[in-house]
This record gives structure tokens, sequence and C-alpha cells, in this order.
């Protein structure tokens, strides 16, 4: 289906500082421009990704992440944080899920973007990176149930205050089996733009007619001549989400209490 849907608050969980460049800032650039604010959480700050013998990792962390902030800035993300694990060596640890759920519960997004953690032969000429699945993985575990498990983590709160909070929706950005479609049509230019901003990415290639043509295929037969795909899992309905205004104690009871309903009714 296509949406028009557009979150309070949303948060995208990726491996790589170009990933969400590459997969959802034309989606991101269109929620800003509604009124969204957008946190970028990246998981590594591709410091295995420049090949040149002649700048170390160190250096690359820093090209990078400042890159990172610069396509951060065209989109108008709030925020961008990184989280500084080592590139191409990604896996979804207890202590990732856990600092991903301190960065869900602190700034409280309504939607959480990430990858597919399934999708590993992603089609005859690519394998989908391994920094990919982590990172899509420990984004889902993060997201269900720990973040808004109020006896998950306990630490987190008393540490630092966050409490417990149930995204929304998760929004996975993925090859085949998209459900949802976001028109980008406003937007493409801005993603194109934040892409080419990771400039030691793009040294003697141009992305653009590629992303125009991805956009274009997605887009096509749903009236829209640019479009991002995603599976989307509704965690909370809308009606659940009205009632209790997002709050994840009043969440958690409202939900207790319509289970309980719905089982006394049988």
């Amino acid at each position: 289906m296509t949406t028009n849907y557009i979150p309070q608050k949303a948060m995208a969980i990726v491996a790589h500082p170009d990933d969400i460049e590459f997969s959802c800032a034309g989606t991101t650039a269109r929620w800003i421009k509604e009124g969204s604010e957008i946190s970028y959480v990246i998981l590594t700050s591709g410091d295995a990704g420049i090949d040149d013998p002649e700048i170390s990792r160190q250096d690359a962390i820093k090209i990078r992440e400042q890159e990172a902030r610069n396509a951060a800035e065209i989109t108008g993300a709030k925020e961008i944080i990184f989280i500084g694990e080592p590139d191409g060596l990604l896996e979804p640890t207890m202590a990732i899920r856990k600092r991903l759920v301190r960065e869900i519960r602190r700034f409280k997004p309504e939607v959480v973007i990430c990858g597919d953690p399934t999708v590993v032969l992603a089609s005859d000429s690519y394998i989908n990176h391994p920094d990919h699945r982590a990172a899509a993985t420990a984004a889902i575990d993060a997201v269900f149930p720990a973040a808004g498990q109020p006896s998950l983590f306990t630490d987190i709160e008393k540490e630092f205050g966050y409490t417990a909070h149930k995204p929304r929706k998760v929004y996975v950005n993925t090859w085949e089996g998209a459900d949802t479609f976001i028109n980008i049509e406003t937007t493409i230019d801005n993603k194109i733009e934040a892409l080419k901003a990771h400039v030691s990415q793009m040294k003697g290639w141009d992305p653009e007619p590629m992303i125009r043509e991805w956009a274009k295929e997605t887009g096509k037969g749903k009236e829209m001549e640019y479009a991002e795909g995603f599976k989307v899992i509704t965690l909370v309905s809308d009606e659940d989400w009205e009632a209790c205004e997002g709050d994840p104690i009043k969440l958690f009871f409202h939900q207790k209490e319509k289970r309980e309903t719905e089982n006394t009714e049988k």
C-alpha cells in the first residue's frame, strides 16, 4: 500500500555511514520536511571502507563520520550517533542490543527503520553484507521486546533515567516483500545529494542514475515516479497508540487488559 503517514519521531539504525542514503534517505527527508524529528544511529564508522593504503583506519573513521554528518545535514536529521563497532566485524551481541535499547529509550522514536536480517543472497550478483544483517538483527532485537519491556535492562533507567519505550512501527527496508511504499518524488534530489556527500565512496562513480533507476522501479505501478519500499511491522495499533498517547507504561497495561478481556470473552 501507499501511505502518507508521518511519525513524530523516527530512528534509522544501520551498519555503515552511507547505508541510510542508499536505502531510506528519501523517506527520512520527506518525513523531516513534514515535521518529523529523525535520529540516525550508525553502528560502525566505515573504517574498512576506504581502499587506500595511505589512509589509516583511524583517519578513515574521521573522514567517513564527517561525510555522514554532512549527509545528515542535507536531509535535516536531528542527530547522528556513532556506536563505533569495527567495520566488517559487526555482530549482534547483547552489548550492542543493550546500547540500542538505550538509544531507543532516550530518543523514544515512534518508528524504527532498519534493514532485513533475513536477506543473504540479495541477487545473482550481490551477497548482503554481513554487517547489514548484523545491524538489522540487533535493531529488531532491541525494538522487541527489549526496549519496551520495563523489566529488561533496568540499569539503563537507574544510570541514565531513560524509561522503557515501545516503538509503534518497524519499517524494514528490503529487496523483496515490501508492503508499504513512500513517495519520494519531492525528496529524491535530497537523497542523491546526501549520498554524494560520501565523497570517499564516490570516486570515479556517479550514483545518481542507479538511485533514480531503483526508485523508479520501486514506484512502478503505484502512481509514483520515485518511491522507497518497506515491510512494515505494526507493534502498537493506531487505537492503542492514541488511547495511551505513546506512553509505554500505559501501553503495557492497556494491552494487557485488552488481552485479558479477549480471553474472558472467548
